[in-house]
């Protein structure tokens, strides 16, 4: 049977919006470094987190106290399964790395988001259940997650860019992200923010709002200096060109982009095309030789476990004779190799596998909507931390990417489960036992 939100649920639901948000700002904002002190940043990211990730358990709470129980089965199984095989995995290493402390405080980190991400989407789930016709969406939420964070940056490097601008290449660029986030990941951030906004524009009939947010959005995107996220910002707008049978739409979204483009290739791929320039995104900024280094010279010394749970060495640093001294890889399945071997790295590949695969069971929107999310967050993980990486917020979509698609309802009732339905929604209670 289906339970319609009714005009009595309309304040219940608003909370729940807003409780949502609220929640899913702080989670993420909590993976920024707003200070130089180190002890209130570890408040921050691990206290902070915490909290919010028991906010997210009481808030699941909350709906199923006001009208709701907990039907959800799982579908999709081996995603999150091989997720957890991967965790669990990175939990023994403890016992082989050579900084147990540092493997311990990454892995509960992710552990931590694992928790909350479970929970903010299985709220989402029993909501679509039992209030059938709300208007709370994942794309909403994080889309004005990652707009009032980009709008800070926007303001804050006008504000103050001696905090908000990070000087690169010796001092002769300047990209946004300053010391609170490095501007590959804010620019990552970027890159989910417009995947998740674009749907708003198909919901809404008044879209003034909804452009400004991605004007704010792409321009924090430009100042961070970040091509790959600007590569893919452009592959999510294609996607969605791709989607649109609407040709209007279709030609004035490509006409801006090509008039766009130009000069956004120049300005952030090629940085004034100069020799060195070229050199460097043929290098990948002195990745391959990096990544070329740490296949030959360090993963033959631990090719089965690894080094243990974010270490990429015995010692803090990877260092070879021809490349820069690393503490990541820049790389997520080279982490991933590095540090729990090629069992760990078998484990992450199947689970990409299953995740990908289970994107065909979804409806359409929810399927465009993984993958919009899903195209900024994997093409940083080829160059940066990305979602097997250290801590960082893009393990965080992903982890809600992985859940998104392994909870389905049951239409299953207990008899407990229908004497709660009865005190909480007796509306509905002949229809249940019929």
């Amino acid at each position: 049977m289906e339970f319609q939100a009714l005009p009595k649920d309309d304040l219940f639901l608003k909370k729940m919006n807003n409780y949502l948000f609220i929640i899913l700002f702080l989670m993420v904002a909590c993976f920024f470094t707003w200070s130089e002190n180190v002890n209130i940043t570890r408040g921050i990211k691990i206290v902070g987190r915490m909290g919010v990730m028991i906010s997210s358990i009481y808030i699941y709470k909350k709906i199923i106290k006001h009208g709701a129980v907990n039907t959800m089965g799982y579908k999709n199984s081996f995603s999150p399964l091989f997720y957890i095989f991967y965790l669990f995995l990175g939990l023994l290493s403890f016992m082989w790395s050579t900084n147990p402390g540092f493997s311990a405080l990454q892995w509960f980190m992710t552990f931590q988001s694992f928790v909350f991400a479970y929970f903010f989407i299985k709220s989402l789930k029993v909501l679509d259940v039992f209030y059938k016709g709300h208007t709370i969406r994942l794309y909403h939420l994080l889309g004005n997650t990652v707009f009032i964070l980009q709008l800070i940056f926007v303001v804050g490097m006008w504000v103050n860019p001696d905090v908000f601008f990070r000087l690169t290449n010796g001092g002769e660029e300047a990209r946004l992200g300053g010391t609170i986030m490095n501007p590959n990941e804010l620019g990552m951030l970027a890159g989910v923010g417009v995947a998740c906004l674009i749907f708003d524009l198909y919901r809404f009939e008044k879209k003034t709002w909804t452009i400004i947010k991605l004007l704010v959005i792409f321009y924090a995107l430009f100042m961070t200096g970040s091509r790959s996220s600007l590569i893919g910002a452009l592959l999510i707008i294609f996607f969605h060109v791709n989607q649109t049978k609407r040709q209007g739409l279709k030609l004035a979204i490509v006409g801006c982009v090509l008039m766009v483009a130009p000069f956004a290739v120049n300005q952030i791929i090629l940085k004034g095309g100069d020799k060195e320039r070229m050199e460097e995104i043929l290098t990948l900024t002195g990745r391959l030789p990096f990544w070329q280094a740490l296949i030959t010279e360090g993963l033959p010394r631990e090719p089965l476990l690894g080094f243990g749970y974010m270490r990429i060495d015995y010692k803090e640093f990877f260092q070879s004779v021809h490349t820069y001294p690393g503490k990541m890889t820049h790389n997520t399945f080279m982490q991933v190799l590095m540090n729990l071997g090629f069992i760990g790295l078998t484990f992450a590949l199947f689970q990409v596998y299953f995740t990908l695969k289970a994107f065909f069971t979804e409806d359409k929107e929810t399927r465009l909507m993984l993958i919009g999310i899903l195209i900024p967050v994997l093409i940083n993980s080829f160059t940066e931390f990305g979602i097997f990486g250290e801590s960082n917020y893009g393990i965080m979509f992903y982890q809600l990417i992985i859940f998104s698609v392994s909870f389905k309802n049951t239409d299953h009732l207990t008899r407990l489960q229908i004497l709660h339905l009865k005190k909480r929604r007796p509306e509905f209670y002949p229809k249940i036992i019929a």
